[in-house]
Formats: structure tokens, sequence, C-alpha cells
């Protein structure tokens, strides 16, 4: 059994791969996250064999979490994963590939691994980022842009009389400012992600991942895929490599 972690800027995800088998998800909201509940909610696991984690939250979450499974698993063998500019069927198209978010890598490596397809391939977390990749997994770069909630963030904190909340509104035109800026936000990703498709003729699959994927999805007319395991089936095939 291996244990696969996914640290996020807003969420820590877990998940079991138990024979090749990737076991269901589990998460938790960074900002909740205490060395005594990830003891507590980690104590039970079996001992694994190996730990792989994904890293772009805080360096200081990556300690907490590698403290704790040194802790409960002294002789686990701890793997973190990184960008790499060509190896398991992609080609990254950053000229320093280690820039390249590892999130959005190990989403490259798993579209390639598990989909063998081109692919847009959208993560609609705390930023929204948009990667390419084509049949031979050659990775055609990207975009990126503030995540619907640091959009709405950025309203409230660049301007005098704009609020922001949590609250999920009707969409469509608003007739008081919160729900404006709900649908406002929630249309400039959608235009984002149109936009970079249009420019594309020969995309192939429209694949969603992140928080926020199905509040988008639902807007984009496209046929698409949501698949919020993307950086944990990534994490899956860095294991295989290993072997």
């Amino acid at each position: 059994m291996n244990l696969l972690i996914d640290i996020g800027n807003t969420r820590l995800k877990w998940a079991i791969l138990q024979d090749d088998d990737l076991m269901s998800s589990h998460a938790l909201v960074n900002d909740e996250i205490t060395r005594h509940l990830l003891i507590a909610l980690w104590k039970f696991q079996p001992l694994p064999e190996k730990l792989a984690i994904a890293c772009v939250g805080s360096a200081s979450l990556l300690e907490l979490i590698t403290e704790v499974a040194v802790v409960l698993w002294p002789k686990v063998d701890i793997l973190y994963a990184t960008s790499q500019g060509d190896a398991l069927g992609v080609c990254n198209a950053y000229q320093c590939s280690e820039k390249l978010g590892v999130d959005r890598w190990l989403a490259l490596v798993a579209v390639r691994h598990f989909y063998q397809s081109s692919a847009c391939i959208v993560d609609c977390g705390t930023a929204i980022t948009i990667d390419l990749i084509d049949v031979d997994g050659m990775h055609q770069g990207g975009f990126i842009s503030p995540g619907l909630m640091l959009m709405r963030k950025s309203l409230s904190t660049g301007t005098a009389r704009l609020p922001s909340n949590e609250t999920d509104y009707e969409i469509g035109p608003a007739s008081f400012t919160e729900a404006a800026i709900y649908s406002g936000t929630l249309f400039a990703a959608v235009g984002l992600i149109e936009h970079v498709l249009s420019k594309q003729p020969n995309v192939g699959q429209l694949i969603l991942t992140g928080g926020d994927a199905e509040i988008v999805a639902a807007q984009l007319k496209n046929k698409l895929i949501i698949d919020n395991e993307l950086v944990l089936r990534g994490l899956v095939v860095v294991l295989e490599g290993q072997r």
C-alpha cells in the first residue's frame, strides 16, 4: 500500500494506492490542518510502503505533513514529486522545467497515461491554469489566471465598496453587487477557457479539475470530462516509474 498526498494552495488531498487501484480520496481545507488532526486521521492507516507527495502549498504545511508521516511511519520511503523536462511520456514546454508547477506537471502526466489523447487541461482551483498537450505527449504551454475566489477577493481588497463573500448566487444579470460579482467572475473564467479553445481547433479532450470544476463546467457548452483526481493519478504514474 502506498499513500498519495496532494498539497494545494487551498486544500490537502490524499488517497491510498492499493494494487494499482486509487482508492477514494479525502480532503481538508489547509487552514483547518493541525498536527493533532493529521495524527488522528492517519494513525489507523495501514503502514504505507511509500509516501508520494506533490506540493504547491506552503513550505510550513509540507514540513508539518512530513513530520507527522515520520512520527507515524518512521521507516516510510518519502518521494517528493518535481516537474521534469522530459519524463514519463511528457515533454515539458517550459524552458526551465522546474518552474512549471508540480500540480500542472502531474496533471499532464496523468492525461498522457490515462487518456492518451491531445487535451486541454483546466485546473479550476485557487488559480485557474490551462495546459495544452498533444497526442504525442508534447506540452504546448499554458495560461494562468486568478481563480474565482481570488478574483472576488481582489475586487474587495482593490476597491472601497465592493464586498467579497463565499455565497453562491443565481447566475445572470444581477440586481445587487454580490451577485453581480459572482456572475462576473464566473463568466470571466468561462470566457478565458472558451477563448483558449477557440484558438486551438485541434485541442482534443477538454478535462477540468479542481475545486470549482463543476461550477465552471456548468457554464461551458463544450463536451468535457471532470477529473478531480488528476494530480493523484499523476503521482500513481510517478510511483510506477520508480519500480
